[in-house]
């Protein structure tokens, strides 16, 4: 492979190949990072969703033992 690029000119090497490398898997490409998105997206939603069910938890827990305190 090394000796068939070595022949051809900068721009096809720097250019031309990653342009069809990015036409032939530029769907691929897409699809994956917009499912990483969408995971990295749905991860912080858990996260939001338990960290505020923690934070809600622990104010009526905090909230009702000092009541009891009375």
């Amino acid at each position: 492979m090394r000796e068939i690029l070595a022949g051809l000119p900068w721009w096809v090497k720097w250019v031309a190949v990653p342009v069809i490398a990015l036409v032939v898997f530029g769907g691929l490409i897409a699809s994956v990072v917009g499912f990483v998105i969408g995971l990295l997206f749905k991860l912080l939603v858990f996260v939001a969703l338990v960290g505020g069910l923690i934070y809600v938890v622990r104010k009526f827990t905090a909230g009702s033992s000092s009541r009891s305190d009375w």
